[in-house]
């Protein structure tokens, strides 16, 4: 029997390309699909959804719109994830040529969808925190591990509790067994992904010995094999100093670190509800970089967040004065529906917006000029992880520069010692020594 084609586009963050991992892998050993990248010749299309945003919302009609119109005749299409789980029966009427919409708290029922006319599976209390996914990576070298499952944390502007539901902890064994697969398997390095990895262990599905985020980094690195692991996305609120020191101390932990502060204003971060302060989130930034100098810190910014004044923006400028992060993921405030910040009252006007954007981005883009300048001539240690056009081939460092270089397939998965030649603001340049 001739294997049937699987077609999928993955839109947002590192935990949609997991769950996406886990849709093709379930799709290949249990319903003999196997992946093509022409849409044309596929019997399934799948659409795995953001809703963090507006823009990815409005993507998703216009792309099951294009996907109609080049599909085969008998082809199916399924749209999955944050989406899906927030608008859920509207999509059918919306695109009534949509065969099953599945949500994001619900991907262990992919097999049921694909065979289930209309199938809808939304069901944000759905407890996918044991289910053992059969197994399947967009990389041999880089392995993506979910960790938790869902988030607890209702932020003012954040639709996430509403596609992914309340948030649980998937339970050692099923972490440490995936880690020690994905490594016999060639993998280098581990991604640990949750809403709020540094949360894991408040809340498990049934009884589980004691443990935290830090036991978990300690426990994993105890790998024969693996080199490398990074995690995202840990929450300021529970960075304490265990955390800190498990991080900056351990040496297969990367030193690099995504730190969202949202807002430099403790008064807009009360508004979000955060958690944290603008004095504890420099507390804990400034603490990082006093113990490991060289740590990266990105982040991510909401400018305009509703009553936002000039002082608030103010505020976040001066946070990124004195941590200079590495990296930003700043985007103007965005309405979503179901949450709370969508009809508060002093919804900033969009030319107030855009301007605040602008300042904070061409600002940062003066750091980040500063920070790449001064990696010229230093000798980092690069994992290999993909070719790229001439020849040449890149990595990241252990604190998340990008690198590239001159070379071939052979040292795809290999660490190397690099010095870098040529500092650009997106990408460093070097020869292996």
């Amino acid at each position: 029997m001739s294997a049937k084609k699987l077609f999928i586009q993955t839109l947002g963050c590192a935990m949609n390309v997991r769950d996406s991992e886990h849709i093709i892998a379930e799709l290949t050993e249990k319903e003999n699909y196997s992946l093509t990248e022409d849409i044309k010749e596929a019997d399934l299309i799948l659409i795995n959804t953001c809703s963090v945003r507006e823009k990815p919302v409005h993507k998703l009609f216009s792309e099951v719109g294009a996907f109609k119109k080049l599909k085969k005749d008998g082809a199916k299409i399924g749209v999955c994830g944050c989406t899906a789980s927030h608008l859920g029966s509207e999509i059918f009427k919306k695109a009534p040529y949509v065969d099953f919409v599945l949500g994001a708290r619900n991907i262990s029922k992919i097999t049921q969808a694909v065979k289930t006319p209309k199938f809808l599976g939304v069901d944000l209390n759905y407890d996918e925190s044991e289910f053992a996914f059969k197994d399947f990576r967009n990389s041999v070298y880089k392995s993506y591990i979910n960790i938790s499952i869902g988030c607890d944390k209702h932020c003012t502007y954040c639709i996430v509790p509403h596609t992914r539901g309340d948030e649980i902890s998937i339970p050692f064994s099923i972490v440490f067994n995936e880690a020690k697969k994905a490594v016999s398997k060639g993998a280098k390095e581990i991604f640990l992904l949750g809403q709020n990895v540094n949360n894991y262990g408040k809340r498990f599905k049934n009884e589980h010995k004691k443990m935290d985020f830090s036991d978990l980094l300690e426990e994993l690195s105890q790998i024969e094999g693996l080199e490398r692991i990074r995690f995202t996305s840990p929450h300021p609120l529970h960075m304490d100093d265990k955390f800190l020191q498990t991080l900056t101390q351990n040496p297969k932990i990367c030193k690099s670190v995504h730190m969202p502060l949202q807002s430099g204003s403790s008064e807009i971060l009360k508004k979000m509800k955060r958690g944290y302060t603008k004095e504890w989130y420099l507390d804990r930034a400034l603490k990082l970089r006093s113990l490991c100098k060289d740590l990266s810190i990105s982040t991510d910014i909401i400018v305009a967040f509703p009553a936002e004044s000039e002082k608030d923006f103010e505020e976040t400028m001066e946070v990124m004065e004195k941590v200079r992060f590495e990296q930003i993921f700043s985007f103007k405030y965005s309405k979503r529906p179901l949450t709370k910040a969508a009809s508060m009252p002093h919804q900033i006007p969009d030319d107030i917006a855009s301007a605040r954007l602008e300042t904070l981005q061409n600002r940062h883009y003066e750091i980040l000029d500063e920070i790449v300048k001064k990696q010229e001539n230093k000798i980092f240690e690069v994992l290999f992880e993909e070719l790229r056009a001439n020849g040449e081939v890149a990595g990241r460092t252990d604190n998340n520069f990008l690198v590239q270089v001159k070379g071939s397939e052979e040292f795809l998965g290999q660490i190397k010692k690099v010095k870098i030649t040529n500092a650009k603001r997106m990408v460093l340049y070097g020869e292996i020594i």
